[in-house]
């Protein structure tokens, strides 16, 4: 049973978090903390295309910010835009400065306010820029840094997942994936991301130091965004999981090109 609800719960997160059209056999409390928890899994082979994409660019004679925006795109296209979209919902709603009831009215709607549109401009900007920076630093840097970074974001939505942080809504996705990761699972979550991080070795053991602060900053960022929207809304939904995924990929990226 518990081999059975994991492969079901890679399967959702495959569908929730990629544009592969891959359906779970069943969806249930059990599946979907699988899913949330094998979201650093999904970001992994996220990150890893958008890396390949980086380098090839480099190689053919893009200069690094091209080729990060190349690779920042290719991870919306992969994404459907989904996180960047919850982002860009997230700032409208605690934006509107409406109770509760109110915001969450307004991230539900289809449409981007001004809010939204800042935020996901400078979002993607920081990330770009960023991204720039450390392949400027070499190709090896750029990849490696890139992927710990997606892996990180995603591991925020792992976290946010955990028992003690309730939904906003009683429907959608956040009422079903909320408070349904076990600790164990982010803590073993966590360890396979640092262990991602370590990546960062290949360009040199400063740079993996700076890998691995880079996610606890990325988390702690998201943890501040998350700690926020659950005061505001009541707890996460959708649109908070797909903000803390982007807060924390972009956080992580500035730490790292700080330090090349």
């Amino acid at each position: 049973m518990l081999a059975r609800d994991a492969a079901d719960g890679l399967r959702m997160a495959g569908g929730t978090f990629t544009v592969v059209p891959v359906r779970a056999a069943r969806i249930d409390r059990g599946v979907a903390g699988w899913a949330m928890a094998l979201a650093p899994l999904i970001g992994t082979a996220l990150g890893a295309l958008a890396a390949l994409l980086l380098v090839l660019a480099g190689a053919v004679g893009l200069g690094p910010l091209p080729a990060s925006a190349l690779a920042v795109g290719l991870l919306a296209v992969l994404t459907r835009g989904l996180h960047l979209d919850g982002l860009a919902d997230l700032a409208d709603g605690l934006g509107s400065a409406r109770p509760a009831a109110g915001a969450l009215d307004i991230m539900r709607r289809s449409d981007i306010g001004p809010f939204g549109v800042i935020t996901l401009v400078l979002s993607v900007l920081i990330q770009v820029l960023a991204l720039g920076e450390l392949a400027s630093a070499s190709p090896v840097a750029g990849a490696a840094g890139l992927v710990t970074a997606v892996i990180a974001g995603r591991l925020a939505i792992t976290c946010a997942c955990t028992p003690r942080i309730p939904a906003a809504r009683p429907d959608g996705l956040g009422s079903l994936v909320a408070r349904s990761v076990h600790y164990w699972a982010a803590a073993a979550a966590s360890a396979g991301t640092g262990l991602a991080a370590l990546g960062g070795l290949a360009h040199g053991a400063g740079f993996a130091l700076a890998c691995l602060l880079a996610v606890a900053a990325g988390l702690a960022a998201a943890g501040l965004l998350l700690r926020h929207a659950v005061s505001r809304l009541g707890g996460i939904t959708g649109d908070v999981l797909g903000a803390l995924s982007e807060t924390a990929t972009a956080t992580a990226l500035v730490v790292m090109a700080a330090a090349v």
